[in-house]
């Protein structure tokens, strides 16, 4: 099992979200967050005044899948939120962590059945 954090930018979630379902991957938990790499920001203008704002608005996604997901989820992803055909600065990162155990609350299932 393993968990797969992507973060991407919030317009390209839609598109994210119907590469998944493509693969049959239906269960995701969305999450709004901020952040900056690359990017490092950008510059805006308030009452006639230029200030940095460091933080820019993401989208993180935390999928947990079997196995036999992980490239499928991740190729999923990548055509979701990839900008263009070579991509931007900006279009995210995917972390794939090894995920110990999953339990159902509901059933008390746990490890692969439960995901």
């Amino acid at each position: 099992m393993k968990l797969i954090i992507a973060i991407i930018q919030p317009s390209k979630l839609e598109a994210v979200k119907a590469a998944l379902t493509e693969v049959e991957v239906f269960r995701l938990t969305v999450m709004d967050c901020q952040g900056f790499g690359r990017q490092k920001g950008q510059t805006e203008v308030y009452r006639g005044h230029e200030f940095a704002v460091n933080l820019l608005r993401k989208v993180q996604l935390q999928i947990a899948v079997n196995e036999d997901f992980v490239e499928p989820t991740i190729n999923a992803v990548l055509k979701g939120a990839r900008t263009g055909e070579k991509g931007e600065i900006g279009d995210g990162k995917i972390f794939v962590l090894p995920l110990e155990d999953c339990v159902r609350i509901r059933t008390g299932e746990r490890g692969s059945d439960a995901i």
